[in-house]
């Protein structure tokens, strides 16, 4: 996930993105996300593998992570979260990243850099932080639509959606999940394209009993 055209391109530094309620698991090397210039809240995520670096920057990013959780491999050399691209340490020293509320497992540790002030943090501020004790509860519908997380089954939440707030379930709602997203049950789908080939064709032969009328 490469957040920045280039390290020159300056009207990046003006750029605000916020990653949020993802699991980023196996398979994944790093990049998770790169980020150039900018402002970033890295928030409520679930990071369970990776095999470089979770978070990377370069060109003075701002990056603000808030309650997630990350869990890092079993290489003792893979054990940081973050990572500062082909810069110094002179260099970055001053940039702006700090990880507050944040859940380390298994050795992982984040480098924080930057003078620390809140104010500073306000563009790479865009909600609330939950706690990351509900990571699990957070992300248990990221990843494909229609395939729930983890054992296939139905799962419940409760939070917003841009209905409102309530209680509801993956599949259910008429299929509206969390945060407005729409999620299918397997064996609840049904292929609705027979029924929309034969509203075709009715039209069309009303179409063209329509044109021999004319004639």
């Amino acid at each position: 996930m490469l957040l920045g055209a280039s390290d020159a391109y300056a009207p990046d530094s003006g750029m605000q993105v916020t990653i949020a309620f993802n699991r980023f698991g196996p398979g994944l090397v790093q990049r998770m996300p790169r980020c150039r210039r900018g402002y970033f809240h890295i928030v409520n995520n679930d990071y369970t593998s990776w095999e470089m670096y979770a978070i990377g920057g370069s060109a003075s990013p701002t990056i603000n992570s808030q309650g997630n959780r990350y869990i890092a491999p079993a290489d003792p050399n893979a054990k940081e979260v973050t990572k500062r691209v082909d810069t110094a340490e002179g260099q970055w020293a001053g940039w702006n990243w700090r990880t507050e509320g944040d859940m380390m497992v298994n050795g992982a540790y984040f480098v924080p850099s930057g003078e620390g002030m809140e104010e500073i943090y306000d563009k790479a501020s865009s909600t609330d932080p939950k706690s990351s004790a509900l990571v699990d509860t957070l992300t248990q519908n990221a990843g494909v639509i229609g395939d729930p997380r983890d054992d296939g089954q139905e799962t419940g939440y409760t939070g917003v959606n841009y209905a409102g707030v309530g209680t509801g379930a993956g599949g259910g709602n008429n299929g509206y999940g969390y945060l407005g997203m729409v999620y299918a049950n397997g064996g609840g789908r049904r292929c609705q394209c027979h029924s929309m080939l034969s509203l075709t064709s009715l039209v069309l032969a009303l179409v063209g009993l329509g044109r021999l009328h004319l004639l």
